[in-house]
């Protein structure tokens, strides 16, 4: 008799941070349920921007992946696994002629990582970028389109392959707040509807955190950084729904769906029923 596999999820994100901003607390809550949670950062950021003022570090992409250590220990998930790709930097840190940078390498190359990763880990679930790549970071759309198409190539594996695919979600109240704030986005493009959220997760209970995890990335985080730059009021809006509640819709499934909206990522996935009910 075929025991059942482990419950596995696997995030697959671009860059140290990525994970704290959208996933923070529902890896931990996954994390304290017992799921084996997988973390791939497909960068260490080398090309990231500095927010704290005066700070000088001699290689940022090891700082970085220090950061992301530490914040994986703040969200209580073990050690961050990275596909050796190189942050493609953004406006004047662009790194157009570095063939390693994650703009240049082709999907197809990443996607075969991923699928080596899936293989290897074989997750129920795997949580990626939405289309819009949150906020359109081009490593942010690689990554999306990479994971994705790993997740449809890999329904031969052993077991079905990955059951269930989930992007990131930013609804538009939440897309109009950051506009605001400044983030040059429509939110009508980067939000997406009520109805488009498939699981709605109660993060609050892992505030502490998730909290720590963005604090863990102090060259991120800085004065200069979008929290950085908020007023108090702002900050407070922001942290109340970045500490609060995260959003996911479906990118993909290979299971049906048990309802609508679903209780959490493993709602109705065979075997694993219990992970989204109630604590026993």
């Amino acid at each position: 008799m075929t025991s059942q596999p482990q419950a596995t999820l696997l995030a697959v994100f671009a860059h140290p941070d990525d994970e704290a901003f959208s996933v923070g607390g529902t890896l931990t809550h996954y994390a304290r349920r017992g799921v084996r949670v997988v973390l791939a950062c497909a960068t260490r950021g080398e090309a990231g921007k500095i927010t704290v003022p005066g700070m000088t570090v001699d290689d940022l992409g090891q700082q970085r992946e220090r950061e992301l250590r530490a914040a994986c220990r703040a969200l209580e998930i073990p050690e961050p696994v990275f596909l050796d790709y190189h942050d493609s930097g953004r406006y004047e840190r662009t790194r157009f002629d570095d063939p390693l940078a994650l703009m240049n390498v082709n999907p197809l190359d990443i996607e075969t990582k991923i699928r080596a990763l899936i293989a290897d880990v074989q997750p129920q679930v795997i949580v990626t970028f939405d289309p819009h790549g949150g906020y359109g970071h081009v490593d942010h759309l690689q990554i999306h389109r990479a994971a994705t198409a790993a997740f449809f190539s890999t329904g031969h594996l052993p077991g079905g392959g990955p059951q269930r695919l989930y992007y990131t979600a930013l609804p538009h109240a939440a897309a109009q707040g950051l506009a605001r704030m400044g983030q040059n986005l429509d939110p009508l493009v980067y939000g997406v509807s009520e109805g488009t959220v498939a699981v709605r997760m109660n993060v609050a209970p892992y505030a502490a955190n998730k909290r720590a995890a963005l604090i863990a990335h102090g060259t991120q985080t800085g004065e200069q950084s979008l929290l950085g730059q908020m007023t108090p009021e702002e900050r407070a809006a922001m942290e109340t729904r970045l500490l609060g509640t995260e959003t996911f819709a479906i990118g993909g499934t290979r299971t049906p769906l048990p309802q609508y909206p679903l209780r959490g990522l493993f709602d109705g996935l065979p075997g694993l029923e219990d992970l989204d009910g109630e604590r026993r």
